[in-house]
């Protein structure tokens, strides 16, 4: 258990809700609950009891929104599926709420998000939105503020049962003000991926250990990662009759583009500050902050670190890995295209790969599985870049959040609170990982459950009971405006990726229009709390000689390669994470 956590005992809410605060359930209701507990919800950390208990909560909560039609939306990834097709009929049944959780695309999520935010028209009544944007829901004073919210007007609605200190990804929707404002529903890393089993030959460990001097294993550096890449695309070439590559990714002109880039792969290089969650005053985008959590620029003359030599570097290697040791047809496809790639059998390594695909990757009939349905591969820590250095957050986690509006009408989002509370309760919550892979309760993650189907989930299972898994985290509370800033990113590095400019210049451009966005938002008064505050253009050598991020460029970016043994590590991670 981490040594922070301290969490409500399930006996004292048990005494709650066994208090006489609730009243007992009608005959319809009792047999629902059992139902729901016999039939769908059989694995939970909770005992059978405790299960009825905290839906017979639920039940009694939702009374006074009985017959209302409640709207919710998320995004399309498995995890929210299951919230539809599963829990939002189980909701309906034991609340009489007619509550539809509607599935839509993630740029659709977030532009109907921003309409509500700006219109102050209701939409939906409540929106799982990536904590990416938490930056943007602490500004604008349109977000219910959820630490307010359930002392206040949701103090009779709040789970009594709902445990924030179980909760895996809290620190990533928390402000700077230490107020909560997105509850997290879902997550996941952004991991290294590899084929196990070719790595485990002898013939190949001795082949790479002649050519490149040291051991095939888990790369630590970008140096050993590239030497894999260039070992399995050009030195070993084919295995089994089929034609192997050392490295995937994507490269469309597409939003997806934008993910791949803002995702924390110039952090991975070093680019930014030491400090978790999301580097202080530098975080995983190159903006800079000033003490009062002010943005004060993004461009290296304004002392933020998005146009600077560590971030020349990431921008660069990406580019040449992609022309180099990807598939041919990777440089045309998207996010959601490239995903089942490594599933077909033909990739060695993957440097930025979600681990939202393990599901996929653990169909019995993927070439990735073998006869008994055992994993090939393994995900691992991702290499760091030259520029990294111990404090830094290693990658980027997805961490999906119920998000609420004050522009929706009290009773409307308070009964959406109660469906938020349900997808995310410790009666549903392992039920939901085990369909989904998508953790966000320590509890669950370390459960019996998921204790036996870890031999399956090539490294999931241990990632997340390990410490390490908090130096993964998403965007940071330093972008002001998620919505109108994301799409920079693909619109300004497509042409690097491309080869029609250099990583440089798109860099600068990119730069260059974060800062012009911030400047406008600053001009035009719009936050109501932590507004940008741009500090003046000076010499970009001003900033490149103080201390920390923004770096100079490092005389050696590609030092010695060096890698560890996947079994070695694993051992550590199981060490660290048991409790």
């Amino acid at each position: 258990m981490k040594a922070t956590r301290t969490r409500l005992s399930l006996l004292a809410a048990g005494v709650f809700l066994a208090s006489g605060h609730l009243h007992a359930a009608d005959g319809d209701t009792s047999a629902t609950i059992e139902r729901l507990v016999d039939e769908v919800f059989q694995n939970s950390t909770l005992s059978r009891e405790e299960q009825i208990a905290e839906l017979e909560w639920f039940a009694k909560a939702a009374e006074p929104f009985r017959g209302m039609e409640i709207n919710t939306v998320a995004e399309g990834l498995t995890t929210h599926t299951y919230e539809r097709d599963v829990l939002a009929k189980a909701f309906r049944e034991l609340t009489g709420i007619e509550l539809t959780h509607n599935i839509i695309g993630e740029g659709d999520v977030v532009q109907n998000m921003q309409t509500q935010m700006q219109s102050g028209r209701n939409i939906y009544d409540g929106y799982v939105n990536d904590s990416d944007a938490i930056g943007t829901h602490i500004r604008y004073g349109t977000t219910v503020n959820l630490t307010e919210a359930m002392a206040n007007e949701w103090k009779d609605y709040t789970l009594p049962t709902l445990d924030l200190d179980d909760f895996l990804g809290i620190q990533y929707t928390t402000g700077p003000d230490g107020n909560l404002y997105q509850l997290p529903d879902q997550q996941f890393a952004n991991l290294y991926w590899f084929r196990y089993d070719w790595f485990q030959r002898e013939d190949l460990q001795k082949q790479f250990r002649d050519i490149y001097g040291y051991d095939l294993g888990v790369p630590v550096n970008w140096t050993a990662y590239e030497d894999i890449a260039e070992f399995f695309s050009e030195h070993v070439g084919e295995l089994d009759g089929e034609k192997v590559y050392g490295h995937m990714d994507y490269g469309r002109r597409d939003p997806s583009l934008g993910w791949r880039f803002h995702d924390s792969w110039l952090s991975m290089a070093g680019m930014g500050s030491p400090g978790v969650p999301f580097g202080n005053p530098v975080d995983d985008w190159g903006i800079r902050v000033d003490e009062q959590s002010r943005p004060v620029g993004a461009s290296v003359s304004r002392g933020g670190a998005t146009n600077s030599p560590a971030s020349v570097f990431a921008v660069t290697k990406m580019v040449d890995w992609l022309r180099d040791y990807a598939p041919p047809e990777a440089q045309g496809m998207t996010f959601g295209e490239a995903g089942p790639v490594p599933a077909q059998g033909n990739i060695a390594q993957q440097i930025f790969w979600y681990t939202a695909f393990t599901a996929d990757m653990t169909d019995p009939d993927v070439a990735v599985t073998d006869d008994e349905g055992n994993p090939k591969w393994r995900m691992a820590p991702s290499p760091t870049g030259p520029y990294w250095e111990e404090g830094m957050k290693v990658g980027y986690q997805d961490v999906g959040a119920w998000t609420f509006f004050d522009s929706t009408p009290e009773d409307r989002r308070t009964a959406a609170w109660l469906f938020a509370q349900f997808t995310v309760s410790k009666t549903v919550s392992l039920e939901k990982l085990m369909a989904g892979l998508t953790p966000i309760r320590e509890s669950d993650i370390f459960s019996d459950q998921m204790t036996e189907m870890a031999p399956k989930l090539g490294g999931l299972v241990e990632f997340y009971r390990s410490p390490n898994e908090s130096m993964w985290t998403p965007s940071s509370t330093n972008v002001p405006d998620y919505p109108r800033m994301a799409p920079l990113w693909w619109q300004n590095l497509s042409p690097a990726v491309s080869g029609d400019i250099s990583p440089q210049e798109a860099l600068d451009n990119l730069a260059g229009d974060l800062d012009n966005i911030m400047l406008r938002l600053a001009r035009a008064k719009v936050f109501s709390t932590f507004e940008p505050k741009l500090n003046d253009e000076r010499d970009p050598e001003y900033w490149l000689s103080q201390p920390g991020a923004p770096k100079p460029k490092l005389d050696d970016e590609m030092p010695q390669g060096k890698t560890v043994p996947y079994d070695e590590m694993m051992e550590e991670w199981v060490a660290a994470g048991t409790r």
